[in-house]
Parts: C-alpha cells; sequence; structure tokens
C-alpha cells in the first residue's frame, strides 16, 4: 500500500479537526486538534481484519440481560464550585508556566477534578458530607433495589477506581458507602469488597457467596472486578461512581452483569455524574475514544468515511450533555447520531441499488443465458438417453476401447482396468462409450479419486470407486437422474427470472428517509452556528478565555490564523469587547421565541457569520441571560432532555 511511515497512513486514511470541547479544568471550552476523522475505512478495516477475527455482541446475539440505563445527574456542592475554578486558576497557571511542572502540572490537576467530582472529601476530609453526594445518592438508590429484591437475593456490583480502600484510616468512598448501608439496616455480611479478597482462594469463595446471595453488595475496581469476576447469577443492579480512562473498562464494568447465567431478564445500570465538574470532561474522552473504536469492531457495513456512528457512545454522550447544562449540546448530539445513522443507512441503500444495476445489466442475464442452454443441454441428453436405453431391463451393453462388453462383471472389471492405466493426471482419456455418450476417464489429483465423464450435450460425471458393479450402477443412476437435475434448472431460471423483474422494480425506489435526512442536516446546520461551529467542526469564533497552545506552550497556527472572511466579518461586528461567544452559547439558553425566530430565518437561508455576531452582540446588550436548565434525570436510552 505504500503505508511505509505513519504520516503515510495519516494522509491516507485520517483527518484532523480543531473542534470545541470541554477543558480539562471544566469551567470553559477549548479548541482540541486530534483525529477526528477516517477515510477509506472500508480498505482499513479489510487491512485491519487481515490479522483480527472480530465478533461483537451484535453478532453473537446472545442471551444476556437486557439493561436499562438511569444517569443520575447530580447538583455540584457549594464547596466543588469553588475548588473548580481553583482548578481553573491552577490550569491557567500552568498554561502560563507560572508553576514548576514538579510543582504543579495537568495531570495533578486532572487527578483532583476527578476526586473532587466523585466527592469533595477526597480533596479535604473535614469538608461536610452533603446530602446529594455521590455514595449518599448510589446508597439510597442500591437500598431501595436491596428491600425489593430481599425474596431473590438479587445483588449490586458498585464501581469506584477512585478512592479505594487503603486501611490507613484515611476517608474513602468504600468504606464511607458500607457505613451509610450498614446505618440503613444492611446486614454487615451482606457487603464486602473485592479488595479483601486477596488470594485466588479467597476470591473464589467470595464470588461463590456473591453468587448465593449471601453477599448482596460488592464494591471494587475495573482492575480487581473487571474481566475474570463471574458472579452474575443474581445481579440485578450496577453503579458507576466514576469514570474510567478506557473504553473497554467500561465494557468490563457492565460485561459483569450483562453476560449469560444471570437470572434477572431486566438489570438496571446507574451513571452517577456531578454537573459542572470534571465527570463532564471524562465521559467526553471516553466517548472520543469509543467513537472509533465502535466503528470498528461494527458488524454494519462501513461507509467511505467515518465521524461519530456507534450506538455504544450514544449513552456516552448522553452523560456528557446531561453534566454540561446545555439542551443544545444534547440536541445536536442526537442529531449527529442519528444523522450518521441516516447516512449509514443512505450508504447501504446506495451501495444496494448499484449492486442490482450490476445484476440487472450483467449478472442476472448472464445467468439466465447459461441456465437455459443447461436446458437446452438436459432436453438433448434426454433425448439421446431414450433412444439407446435397451427395451430389455437385463440388456447391457457398454463400449471398452475397441471390445464391446456384454456382462457387466467384466464390463466393470474393464472399466476399472482402463482407468488404471491412466498415465497423467487431470487430463481426461476418452475410454469408450455408455448408452449414447462418450465416456472420458481422469484423476483428480488433488482430491485422490477417478472420475468418468458421460459426455452428450453436457457432461454428466460420476466418481468411480473399487466396486465394478457399484461404479456400473451409479452411471446408469446418472442418465436416469437428468429428469430431476433438469427440473431443478427449470426452477433456478424461473427464480432468476422473478428476481430480474423484481430487481428492475427495487433499482427505481429511491431512499425511503430521504426527506428525514435532509430535515435533521438543516437542523444540525442550525445548532451548529447556535454553538458557533462551522460545518466540518475546524474553528470557533472565540474559544473563551484560554487559546489553544502545543506541547511548547505556543499558540497552534490554526488559532492564530484565520480564514479571511471571516476574519474581516468578526471585526465588523466587534467595536467593542464581547463576552466569549461559545461560552455565552455553551452556559446560557436563548429565549424561546428568539429561538424560533432565528429557526425561522435559517429555514429560509443559512445566516451568515457576520449577522449571527451582530445579533449576538444585540442580544447580550440588550437581553438579561436567562438561567441555566433545571438538570434532570435521564433514564434509559429512549429520554431526551
Amino acid at each position: 500500500l505504500g503505508l511505509g511511515n505513519f504520516d503515510s497512513w495519516a494522509a491516507t486514511s485520517g483527518e484532523t479537526q480543531t473542534a470545541i470541547e470541554l477543558a480539562p479544568e471544566g469551567t470553559g471550552y477549548r479548541a482540541k486538534t486530534r483525529f477526528a476523522k477516517f477515510f477509506n475505512l472500508p480498505e482499513l478495516i479489510s487491512l485491519f481484519k487481515e490479522s483480527a477475527d472480530i465478533q461483537t455482541p451484535d453478532m453473537l446475539k446472545l442471551p444476556v440481560p437486557e439493561a436499562e440505563y438511569e444517569n443520575v445527574v447530580l447538583k455540584p456542592s457549594e464547596y466543588q464550585k469553588e475548588m473548580v475554578q481553583s482548578l481553573a486558576d491552577r490550569a491557567e497557571a500552568v498554561r502560563d508556566r507560572k508553576v514548576e511542572p514538579h510543582v504543579d502540572n495537568m495531570l495533578k490537576i486532572t487527578n483532583d477534578g476527578r476526586k473532587l467530582a466523585l466527592d469533595q472529601r477526597l480533596i479535604n476530609d473535614m469538608l461536610p458530607d452533603e446530602d446529594n453526594s455521590k455514595s449518599t445518592t448510589c446508597v439510597d438508590k442500591a437500598f431501595e433495589i436491596w428491600e425489593e429484591t430481599k425474596e431473590q437475593k438479587s445483588a449490586q456490583l458498585i464501581f469506584c477506581d477512585l478512592s479505594t480502600p487503603k486501611g490507613d484510616g484515611t476517608f474513602n468512598v468504600y468504606e464511607d458507602i458500607c457505613n451509610k448501608l450498614k446505618e440503613k439496616g444492611v446486614p454487615p455480611e451482606e457487603i464486602a469488597f473485592i479488595h479483601d479478597a486477596n488470594t485466588e482462594k479467597r476470591k473464589a469463595e467470595l464470588f461463590a457467596k456473591v453468587r448465593s446471595g449471601q453477599v448482596r453488595f460488592l464494591l471494587g475496581s475495573t482492575a480487581k472486578m473487571g474481566a475474570g469476576t463471574n458472579v452474575q447469577d443474581r445481579l440485578i443492579a450496577l453503579h458507576h461512581l466514576d469514570v474510567p480512562w478506557r473504553p473497554s473498562d467500561i465494557e468490563q464494568q457492565e460485561g459483569r452483569i450483562l453476560r449469560q447465567g444471570n437470572m434477572n431478564d431486566k438489570v438496571k445500570i446507574f451513571r452517577y455524574v456531578t454537573e459542572g465538574t470534571f465527570d463532564s470532561y471524562s465521559w467526553q474522552l471516553i466517548e472520543n475514544k469509543q467513537k472509533f473504536i465502535g466503528q470498528i469492531m461494527t458488524s454494519k457495513s462501513p461507509v467511505r468515511s467515518c465521524e461519530d456512528i456507534d450506538e455504544a457512545a450514544l449513552s456516552y454522550a448522553e452523560v456528557k450533555a446531561l453534566a454540561t447544562g446545555n439542551p443544545y449540546i444534547k440536541e445536536k448530539m442526537d442529531l449527529d447520531i442519528q444523522v450518521s445513522k441516516l447516512k449509514l443507512l443512505k450508504a447501504n441503500h446506495t451501495s444496494q441499488r448499484y449492486r442490482l444495476e450490476d445484476n440487472i445489466a450483467k449478472h442476472y442475464p448472464m445467468q439466465i443465458t447459461a441456465l437455459k442452454e443447461r436446458l437446452e443441454g438436459y432436453r438433448a441428453d434426454i433425448q439421446t438417453y431414450a433412444a439407446h436405453k435397451p427395451v430389455d431391463k437385463d440388456a447391457f451393453s457398454m463400449k471398452i476401447g475397441n471390445r464391446t462388453y456384454t456382462d457387466k462383471k467384466e464390463a466393470g472389471a474393464a472399466l476399472i482396468d482402463m482407468c488404471r492405466s491412466a498415465k497423467q493426471p487431470n487430463m481426461a482419456v476418452t475410454i469408450g462409450e455408455y448408452q449414447g455418450f462418450k465416456m472420458s476417464v481422469s484423476f483428480d489429483s488433488f482430491f485422490s479419486k477417478f472420475t468418468i465423464s458421460l459426455k452428450g450435450s453436457l457432461s454428466h460425471e460420476v466418481e468411480i470407486g473399487a466396486d465394478p458393479l457399484g461404479n456400473l450402477q451409479r452411471l446408469s443412476n446418472a442418465l436416469e437422474g437428468m429428469t430431476g437435475k433438469m427440473a431443478d434448472v427449470e426452477q433456478k431460471l424461473s427464480n432468476v427470472e422473478h428476481q430480474l423483474e423484481t430487481a428492475k422494480v427495487e433499482v427505481t425506489k429511491p431512499f425511503a428517509q430521504e426527506q428525514e435526512l435532509a430535515e435533521k442536516l438543516e437542523r444540525l446546520a442550525e445548532l451548529n452556528a447556535l454553538l458557533n461551529m462551522d460545518e466540518k467542526g475546524d474553528n470557533a469564533l472565540d474559544m473563551g478565555d484560554d487559546e489553544p497552545e502545543d506541547e511548547n506552550g505556543e499558540q497552534s497556527a490554526q488559532t492564530q490564523e484565520s480564514e479571511p472572511n471571516r476574519a474581516e466579518d468578526i471585526q465588523a461586528v466587534a467595536e467593542e469587547p464581547l463576552k466569549p461567544v461559545a461560552s455565552f452559547l455553551m452556559s446560557e439558553r436563548i429565549a424561546e421565541h428568539d429561538k424560533e425566530r432565528m429557526l425561522a430565518d435559517g429555514s429560509r437561508g443559512r445566516v451568515s457569520v457576520k449577522e449571527k455576531l451582530a445579533e449576538m452582540k444585540q442580544k447580550i446588550s440588550d437581553q438579561k441571560m436567562p438561567e441555566k436548565p433545571e438538570t434532570v434525570k435521564s433514564k434509559g436510552k429512549e429520554e431526551s432532555l
């Protein structure tokens, strides 16, 4: 393929795009350049499958429980809000090189942000335990399920990769959940930590207790309670308290409950997200990773390029949107998924139409011609056989070489001798005549067998064995069976002719969801305008307070240079400082009547960047921004905000 290095592969199969993403500190947005689109996907996947055998759940269709997802979005405490802002200040200091890397860096900030999203007491254990903290909310839901399933002794898994028990007396979420469950009345022996089973024997004993219902709450991390944890028998619910870095970790976690052998037909999976914290960013990272992985592993026919088509990613996108608190992001991501799926369906429809056109023009006519010729051949051979078939059933005549045999045993023996005398493999040699058909023998070196061909208008092949009389019977059966084979050819000809007529009708049918796709594309363009993104997602008009930097701390070329026409549009309306447009759009809701007016304008034609910015400037100057939308809980994958 001429792909000797990564740059060659990237130029052939990938495209980098710069798009708005939540900044790691969780308070703003920034431009990030990454591989966001891949081209030549069928070839890319074919290349990958040369060394991989892929079996995904949608291929296997195993009898696993049906999962009901509930995304529990929690309001941050005042302490969490303040500390998130302090993380943003720390990140700014790191970017400006005001602190040494060993003192503070983005990895430390990210880890602190993840801890803060889980529980503020992980930052300082003297902080209060909020009533709506993740651990408290998780305990409330877990205890409710525990009471409802007492009779069945159903069990639950609680995953938490951060704040695992250390046994040193410091605060950790595991012991906090355990204590709260005990306070509600759960017997201590029904609660277990995977970390306590520190040997294979203890782990096997613990798993047996969970399967039997003796232990009904098992807390653990992905590393210790992921692959190899076979406790699915009575599992009824699973709780995600934090977000791992890899999509495979989520699959391993949920794979503990969504597997064969679970006696429950329906199970619940809870995902706890603290709004306005690093949870949003963590789910976004998982989403970006899952998009590409899911497309490579999918069993669906790939389109030429891919961006955002993945059913598994939908729930991740939902969690991220719920945590950001912006309804337009949620609607845009849903539309991205729907549009991508519709594009995939349209690509399949187009591919099928091309295949039908090819069949109509070439394959079906060729099949029909070949079948008609074969049909005529059978008719001619049947007439030949009828003309030479002895009237007396006991009569027999076969010519082998220069001699005509009337005794079956002698003819059978001579036939075997003639086969053995064949000197060259894979070459047919004429040896005689039977019932009006010329006989030729050949040896197939691949299958190591002798074959006699009865040649008339068609060739009728018979495998020869060591039994002389059996060989003669097989030759007679081949001739007698021509009538049945001719009937099969007639039926196949009728089927192909019907397929041709059906194909002529199907090829004229348009894509059934063309109108739906057009409407969703139009709405998606409107949302991209509302969110200040161009159609390719290359740039944002304003990235907020922070400009993207490369590894050397310099601003990237893509943010230093913008398209000339866009720069003119911005300068024409930016006579005074504006509140960052992206931040405004991400954090504030636009009044409903304004939204309807903008959409109406959009239906008449796409609004220019200059008009959009002028309108937003006027909105910021003259209108008090409405409050943020209320956070809602989303149950399952069907509900929207």
